[in-house]
């Protein structure tokens, strides 16, 4: 008796516990159905933002008054945008290991009436990195934008020159970089309000021969640039943008008269002025990720997703091909 009574219990118990636990699997199953399909709407609405602001681009924001710091600005694009900087209006801070290169610059915006102030540093050393933040803090107080412009290997360096030492690759195009951003960016967090700008050589989307260890530490820099984004996506940091340019050096070079390429129609050459231009533009549209060519940024893109046997073909394809004449 006391054994049917039991059974009898244990059966209601188990049909009243069945359907609990199965609208609760319903329920759970409902909840990820809508995560996914809210995911795919907003996945479509981006790729078509993407797609509509190819046509209309975002306005472009104003520089007026920023406290821009130029870390390579003696040479170079490094040198343009520091330059075009202050002719948007921009307080400019130039800093270069030659002090030759830097003063010429630094006169170059004074005699256009711009604003600029010049600091020699080996960025090399950590301890230069943190005497000359402290400096600049001191003397201008808060750096709006950094423009990271060293690690740019010039053509005829990366044809002429033994592969680089990998310790001072990575210094100049890597570990000084984080050193600033240290620095510098925890005002901006604090403050919501900055640009953080890398510029990489083409190495960053695709691997130049014999240049092992540049082309690991550019990849790094696009490691370094995304992840730096995350960062501030998690913590709602919308006021602080960071921009990671990628320059092709054989198009964008005063040496390159004497270079040969295999595509001339492709490739092209511009100067390092037009090129500064469209960096300053992709930067004041406050895009990710751009590249001079525009058309290499696509490419690059391109040979992520698609399978290595192509990825080869492709890059064989459009090797270089570079000759000095």
């Amino acid at each position: 008796m006391e054994t049917k009574l039991f059974n009898n219990l244990l059966g209601i118990l188990l049909n009243v516990v069945f359907p609990i636990k199965m609208l609760l699997r319903l329920y759970s199953f409902c909840i990820l159905m809508v995560d996914i399909a809210w995911v795919v709407f907003n996945a479509v609405c981006a790729i078509l933002q993407a797609v509509y602001e190819l046509f209309r681009p975002p306005p472009l924001k104003s520089v007026r008054l920023e406290t821009a710091l130029v870390i390579g600005s003696g040479r170079g694009v490094g040198r343009e945008i520091a330059i075009q900087l202050a002719d948007l209006g921009a307080i400019v801070l130039c800093v270069d290991k030659n002090s030759t290169s830097n003063d010429s610059t630094i006169e170059c915006i004074k005699s256009k009436g711009g604003s600029a102030v010049g600091y020699t540093c080996d960025i090399t050393k950590k301890e230069n990195v943190q005497m000359l933040a402290a400096q600049l803090k001191k003397d201008v107080g808060f750096v709006s934008m950094l423009f990271y412009c060293c690690g740019i290997p010039s053509p005829r360096s990366l044809m002429t020159q033994p592969p680089q030492d990998i310790h001072d690759t990575l210094d100049v195009t890597l570990t000084s970089y984080f050193w600033f951003i240290d620095h510098f960016l925890p005002d901006m967090k604090a403050k919501n309000h900055g640009h953080i700008v890398a510029l990489t050589s083409v190495a960053g989307l695709s691997y130049i021969k014999d240049q092992m260890p540049l082309s690991v530490a550019q990849f790094a820099v696009q490691g370094l640039a995304e992840s730096l984004t995350e960062d501030l996506r998690v913590n709602k940091i919308d006021g602080v943008h960071v921009t990671l340019t990628h320059i092709y050096p054989f198009v964008v070079s005063d040496e390159s008269a004497n270079i040969k390429l295999r595509i001339p129609s492709y490739f092209g050459t511009i100067t390092p002025s037009k090129a500064a231009k469209s960096i300053l533009e992709s930067v004041r549209r406050n895009y990710f990720e751009a590249s001079v060519p525009k058309h290499l940024l696509y490419l690059g893109h391109l040979l992520r997703i698609l399978p290595r046997k192509a990825t080869v073909l492709i890059r064989d394809l459009l090797d270089t091909g570079v000759d000095f004449a």
